[in-house]
């Protein structure tokens, strides 16, 4: 009885440990539940962030190598770069889901978002994050071409931008504004540098490059060539824009290519878009990250000294995506907190003050 009674008693006390320890770790795993459900504000829910960009020697690229390793070092995903044909392309890409990213002229992305030009259908998919820096038409030939005007380039060989790209249809809308179409002139399609080289060996009379200022295959051709930038006259650029309203008038400014005033041009704003479907935290700290860390986008390419958040959201053409949305109400409110500070004031300080607490540490 007595063996029976100290049995029961083990029993008993064994079961009591048990619920006890059951009872004790009830709490610590409803925790762990409730922490794993929450989700880290800080990080990239996506593990690859993929911009597309353009050749390998634009501006696009050039910026989009810097802004990749931001990503990758500010939140630990996988980011590259897609050199590609450019806009057309990129704006593909982005909707098979190929890239999260991409670089794109306003052109391209006002035919995309509008389903006509080279899109059979209209692009859902695709948000924008920021108006960028202008792309600066440079129409280039050699000082004995004979080429002053556009008008000169009928019966020419030209280089009009790589095929489909957004370079070829501000090409191809110039010209037609002037009246000039394909049949008047034989058509090459090549990128910046193939371009450059071309024109440097005399395949070519003509070349439209469509770029942020200055573009680094200019650079490099003007070394030994006579480089002439032909001008597109303000008033007739005018009355094209009325129709392509995607174009304003602009100027290559004095001294870029070693020109001696200004070049009246015609110029394209660029976009940064992002697939629709990246979440708003994602594109929130994508777009935060970006404008944080503009000085050093602006060491990379010259061209992104022009990007501005005072300006980034004039001229969109595609919907703004709601993670870019809430960075700029965010900064707009906090500008609003300290007595109305510019927005651009309010990024720099929150950026120094981060840069300062990263050297205590």
């Amino acid at each position: 009885m007595k063996h029976s009674m100290k049995l029961l008693a083990t029993s008993l006390f064994v079961a009591t440990m048990a619920l006890t320890a059951c009872g004790g770790d009830k709490a610590p795993a409803q925790e762990k539940t409730a922490q794993a459900g929450q989700a880290d504000t800080t990080k990239l829910e996506t593990k690859f962030l993929t911009i597309a960009t353009g050749g390998a020697s634009g501006p696009y690229n050039i910026i989009a190598t810097s802004l990749a390793e931001i990503y990758n070092g500010q939140f630990g995903v996988n980011s590259k770069t897609q050199t590609t044909g450019a806009s057309v392309e990129n704006l593909n890409l982005l909707n098979q889901k190929k890239v999260e990213m991409a670089f794109v002229m306003s052109d391209s992305l006002s035919d995309a978002v509008n389903g006509v030009g080279s899109f059979n259908q209209k692009m859902d998919n695709v948000s924008q994050v920021a108006a960028l820096y202008p792309n600066f038409v440079q129409i280039v030939t050699s000082k004995k071409s004979g080429i002053n005007t556009i008008s000169d380039l009928k019966g020419k060989r030209i280089a009009v931008g790589a095929q489909n790209s957004g370079v070829e249809l501000a090409s191809r809308a110039l010209l037609e504004g002037f009246g000039i179409t394909y049949n008047d002139v034989k058509v090459d399609y090549l990128g910046y540098a193939e371009a450059a080289d071309a024109l440097k060996s005399g395949k070519l009379d003509a070349a439209f490059l469509t770029s942020g200022l200055p573009n680094s295959s200019l650079m490099e051709l003007q070394q030994g060539f006579d480089l002439q930038i032909v001008a597109i006259p303000a008033d007739q650029l005018a009355q094209i824009a009325k129709t392509k309203t995607f174009f304003t008038v602009n100027n290559i400014p004095k001294g870029t290519y070693g020109n001696d005033a200004d070049i009246p041009t015609a110029a394209i704003l660029n976009a940064l878009v992002v697939r629709s479907d990246l979440s708003e935290n994602d594109v929130y700290l994508a777009t935060k990250a970006l404008f944080e860390n503009l000085p050093k986008l602006q060491t990379a390419h010259q061209a992104a000294k022009d990007i501005s958040l005072a300006t980034a959201q004039q001229g969109l053409v595609a919907p703004l995506h709601p993670g870019a949305k809430r960075y700029y109400d965010e900064v707009a409110a906090t500008a609003t907190q300290t007595d109305t500070k510019p927005a651009e004031e309010a990024v720099k300080e929150s950026t120094e003050g981060a840069e300062a607490q990263e050297t205590q540490k």
